[in-house]
């Protein structure tokens, strides 16, 4: 999934609030990983996204890991990849029972999670249907969007900003304490990888 370029000079956060986004999928689905920082006005607030864009490629405790830095999650697949597709409910699965560990500090709400069928566009290379889609969402009762990166931006931003209420929702952001976040620790430990491509299913 393609995100805008990363910042390469510092800015002032203290007037944003922030938001770490972490985007999950198969590696068949072509990322490389690394964090982006972008900033967003929505319903008239200055939101600041980390975003976590990974390289699909991880183990176990890798994934672990990111997910329990996250905040809200893009769960995404490409509509040319049914292997990736079938990855979404795992990943799911996964977020859900890592968040509902007793070791996780919070309310007990499940964190926000959007599932985004990409490459959209690839029409004559689609082997997952819209309708795919839209009754994996319903059984999982989570947002669905399908987009093309390649093609609107707007889309991305559509997907941050249904993250962004959702928290607003659970109150997770607190009016009157945008404290300064920053990266934490533990991705340092995690590699840049390429993702490679895969003709099979991997789990």
């Amino acid at each position: 999934m393609s995100f805008p370029r990363p910042l390469r000079r510092s800015i002032s956060l203290s007037p944003a609030r922030t938001l770490r986004l972490v985007v999950l999928g198969q590696g068949a689905v072509g990322k490389t990983e690394m964090i982006y920082r972008h900033m967003a006005v929505i319903d008239g607030e200055m939101v600041h996204f980390e975003i976590l864009d990974t390289a699909g490629q991880e183990d176990s405790l890798q994934i672990e890991e990111k997910i329990k830095w996250g905040d809200g999650f893009a769960v995404v697949y490409s509509v040319t990849d049914r292997c990736s597709f079938d990855e979404v409910m795992r990943l799911c699965f996964l977020i859900n029972h890592i968040h509902s560990s007793p070791k996780r500090s919070g309310g007990s709400e499940q964190p926000p999670v959007v599932i985004v069928a990409n490459k959209k566009d690839l029409q004559f290379d689609r082997m997952v249907s819209t309708q795919d889609g839209e009754n994996l969402s319903k059984a999982l009762k989570l947002p669905f969007y399908e987009i093309s990166t390649r093609d609107s931006y707007e889309e991305t931003v559509t997907v941050f900003s249904t993250l962004y209420q959702e928290l607003m929702r659970q109150g997770h952001f607190s009016p009157g304490s945008f404290k300064r976040r920053t990266v934490s620790k533990v991705m340092e430990k995690i590699p840049k990888m390429q993702a490679i491509s895969n003709k099979g299913c991997s789990y």
